[in-house]
């Protein structure tokens, strides 16, 4: 297993001496320093000249390249023009996600009350395995699969000094109750609905995003990929949850929607439940909730959203890492998209009044596109 570890990105190399950089906003096109058309785009997103920032051994040509790349800065964010056929290619690789056919079905129909979900619903479920010094196991994070490959979780979850002793070696998917071996849910008629035994995989490589600062009060870039060491194959127990890749999608706010937020209730702590749990929360408006942490001097952005607030639920509920949903009509069919991940909250889980955070999966579907192969 190896780890992408966070890649220091200093304004100062490619802001020193750029008389010539190209000039454009954020998102707008651009022409590079060689003359191609190009996008302008936040650094990570750009591999080929995220690649070359990284190349300790550059020729002073290519930093000069660098530094003429450069077209915007927003605060600590350095935007820079990139060819066209490299955003392309990073969106060509949506061929590995699944169709709205395969990703975002919670089978259970049936209506029921209660915080534990049925045994089928939520299937992209993921849990995290750490291992500590004498081969000693536990789950303290969730995530979502969200291809025969990938799990999305996050950044926090998988980097930082908290991981020095407990290390994520393994990925559990298709589980619902951690107190048994065989999962089954008795049904109204008395009759047993039993799952397919959860599959436990090990870990090939984790990539957290390379912006994720830990000391960081506000956990901005608080996502990361799990790739598994295996292609696994999908069940009715087991399956990928949809991605908000079409581009209505991406800066979907999810102002006022209600949404599901599912899990152990898996934490850094330790706390959990052994049967897998739901909540539905409500968003709130990027800008109730910037007011709301601004108050602690947590300063949030739209790369993020906030939902809950009801005392007992939301971040009580859902693993750190763990999947924010919310049910889309997507090609004719009714998914459920992964609109967030559980990022951080009050100390207090679920105090009233204050959401819990969530990383917007959809202000980076190009990283995830980037970040994932066959």
């Amino acid at each position: 297993m190896k780890y992408s570890k966070a890649l220091p990105l200093i304004a100062v190399i490619l802001t020193a001496f750029c008389i010539q950089c190209s000039v454009a906003k954020a998102n707008e096109q651009c022409m590079t320093p060689d003359r191609a058309n190009g996008q302008c785009r936040n650094l990570v997103e750009c591999p080929q000249l995220l690649q070359l920032l990284r190349n300790t051994n550059r020729s002073p040509q290519q930093t000069q390249y660098l530094q003429q790349s450069m077209c915007d800065q927003i605060g600590s964010l350095v935007y820079v023009c990139c060819k066209v056929e490299s955003v392309a290619g990073a969106r060509a690789t949506s061929n590995l996600l699944p169709s709205t056919r395969d990703c975002g079905k919670s089978f259970d129909n049936r209506i029921h009350g209660g915080n534990v979900t049925r045994i089928d619903e939520y299937p992209w479920l993921a849990l995290i395995e750490y291992t500590k010094p004498g081969n000693i196991k536990n789950f303290f994070c969730g995530g979502s699969l969200i291809n025969k490959r990938y799990v999305l979780t996050a950044a926090h979850c998988v980097t930082g000094r908290a991981l020095q002793t407990n290390v994520p070696t393994g990925v559990r998917l298709g589980e619902w109750d951690r107190s048994t071996t065989q999962d089954c849910e008795r049904l109204a008629n008395n009759r047993l609905d039993c799952a397919d035994p959860h599959l436990d995989i090990g870990i090939e490589e984790i990539i957290a995003h390379p912006q994720y600062n830990e000391n960081a009060a506000n956990r901005l870039y608080d996502i990361a990929l799990i790739r598994l060491e295996r292609d696994i194959e999908y069940t009715h127990f087991i399956s990928p949850v949809c991605l908000p890749m079409a581009e209505e999608m991406r800066s979907k706010t999810f102002d006022a929607m209600k949404m599901d937020v599912t899990g152990f209730g898996a934490t850094e702590t330790g706390t959990s439940s052994n049967l897998k749990l739901k909540a539905a929360v409500d968003a709130w408006t990027n800008a109730d909730c910037r007011q709301k942490y601004a108050a602690r001097r947590i300063y949030l952005q739209n790369s993020q959203i906030c939902a809950g607030g009801e005392a007992g639920i939301d971040s009580c509920t859902g693993d750190s890492g763990g999947p924010l949903v919310v049910r889309q009509r997507l090609d004719n069919r009714d998914v459920y998209v992964l609109a967030g991940i559980v990022s951080f909250g009050p100390k207090q889980c679920a105090t009233a009044g204050w959401p819990g955070v969530y990383t917007r999966v959809g202000a980076y579907a190009d990283w995830i596109l980037q970040n994932i192969k066959p």
